[in-house]
């Protein structure tokens, strides 16, 4: 069975940092990526950072660049994705998801989705 864990979401405030992480079991990795999409409060679902896992081909969202890094740690089958310079505008549940890493991020489908975890920005 494909799983997708999600942790490590909480509060912090603006300027703060925060780690959350994916576990993923149950598939071979060696086609698919990792994303994670975050939803806000009244918002649609939006992609923010991906990492194709074999090759650690990682891809953001321009509100994130520079501020957010994606990363893939294989003997531990955890996906992180460090949040740097959090903004109130970064709250949101944020999900993990899988995809099938046949087409360029993000023109991509995710098949699988974790739990989520909530990020809450104080200002």
């Amino acid at each position: 069975e494909v799983q997708l864990v999600e942790s490590g979401g909480g509060l912090v405030q603006t300027g703060g940092s925060l780690r959350i992480s994916c576990e993923h079991s149950g598939f071979g990795f060696e086609f698919y990526g990792i994303g994670w999409v975050r939803q806000a409060p009244g918002k649609a679902r939006e992609g923010i950072a991906a990492i194709v896992l074999v090759h650690n081909i990682t891809y953001y969202e321009d509100s994130v660049k520079g501020r957010f890094t994606i990363s893939s740690d294989i003997a531990k089958r955890t996906v992180y994705l460090q949040m740097n310079s959090l903004k109130p505008a970064d709250t949101a549940i944020y999900y993990c998801t899988r995809f099938l890493a046949k087409r360029e991020w993000p023109h991509v489908h995710y098949d699988t989705w974790g739990q989520g975890t909530q990020v809450t920005v104080a200002s």
